[in-house]
């Protein structure tokens, strides 16, 4: 009898790299669904499943995937998968781990300098046929204070990209990387000594349960008045709440954000009156900082470059060809 091919299947994989992944996965029967895992559309007999962040991996889901032996996360954060739930069932859980480190800190940039020099505002006077620049005055870059929340790879390429603008970096992390400061030449201080002295505050952390809320309504209450807030890790690295208060109050001038916490409720709204409580109000906070006049909200799109995607593709490609003959590599949660 022929040995069955080990069944692989990707879910929400972007289209144009499903011929790709088959190529490279020959000897394995490959399937593709355009939607996130659900637990309608879970495939059984799946031994191997590739997902993105949007898909939420509960221990419900993984009840409807009994043969499932390794999960492929096409990202490098994994707190959309319950990792315990995963260990209990043996189900080895591997991740991208660097993909697009320039890509997310140039986006950053293209957040910051959105605000700071205000074009969303003139872009949208001008394609409403008003060709003037009275209120849309700027702040140069130059001289400001940029604090770093998280020097990882992401965090260490935005402090390179700052210096080409003249910024004084100052970062704050539980682990610093006391070599990267001196070859990067900024320094490392204290959270809220970080936010007193910054203009500009980027995050760049993973979100753990002890980073939820890590800006809150106690620290935010130390911003140095006027400065911004730059969030493209994870939403809930920030209270909304907070958030909100803090741009209504004028503490902050702006905040780009390329998250926000439970965001795919805002991309099914339909669903939110099933909510908890608790949900519904982030929700509606969230819309509420979408609409705020000093804000620039982006739909998670920092890593969304042709260039990150197919490293991310090609990486998770190679993951699961390594776990198949029991040589995983970039396993999370050991």
């Amino acid at each position: 009898m022929a040995r069955l091919k080990p069944r692989v299947v990707f879910y929400n994989l972007w289209p144009e790299f499903r011929a790709l992944a088959r190529r490279q996965l020959p000897g394995c029967t490959t399937r593709f669904v355009a939607a996130p895992l659900d637990l309608n559309n879970a495939d059984r007999r799946a031994q191997v499943v590739g997902v993105f962040i949007d898909s939420r991996i509960t221990a419900k889901i993984l009840a409807r995937l009994p043969r499932l032996a390794a999960l492929a996360t096409l990202s490098t954060g994994f707190d959309h998968i319950d990792l315990p739930a995963c260990q209990k069932r043996r189900v080895v859980v591997m991740n991208v781990p660097s993909y697009g480190e320039n890509t997310v800190a140039e986006h950053t940039f293209a957040l910051i300098l959105g605000l700071t020099r205000k074009l969303f505002e003139s872009v949208k006077r001008v394609k409403e046929g008003r060709y003037d620049f009275v209120g849309l005055r700027g702040v140069d870059l130059k001289d400001k204070t940029l604090g770093i929340i998280g020097t990882g790879r992401i965090g260490s390429h935005v402090a390179q990209i700052a210096r080409g603008f003249g910024l004084r970096v100052i970062a704050y992390d539980p682990h610093p990387n006391r070599a990267l400061s001196r070859e990067l030449n900024f320094t490392y201080i204290s959270l809220p000594a970080l936010l007193k002295q910054s203009d500009i505050i980027t995050l760049h952390s993973p979100l753990t349960p002890q980073t939820h809320h890590l800006l809150n309504a106690k620290n935010l209450k130390l911003l140095k008045r006027g400065a911004y807030l730059i969030n493209t890790a994870r939403g809930a690295l920030v209270d909304p709440a907070a958030l909100y208060a803090a741009l209504q109050s004028g503490a902050l001038a702006g905040a780009g954000l390329d998250v926000l916490e439970d965001e795919n409720l805002i991309q099914h709204f339909e669903s939110v009156m099933q909510c908890s409580d608790c949900q519904l109000k982030t929700t509606l906070l969230n819309n509420l900082i979408i609409d705020h006049p000093h804000t620039i909200v982006t739909p998670h799109n920092a890593f969304n470059s042709t260039e990150a995607l197919a490293r991310i593709v090609h990486t998770t490609v190679e993951n699961i060809r390594k776990f198949l003959p029991g040589r995983p590599q970039n396993v999370v949660g050991k």
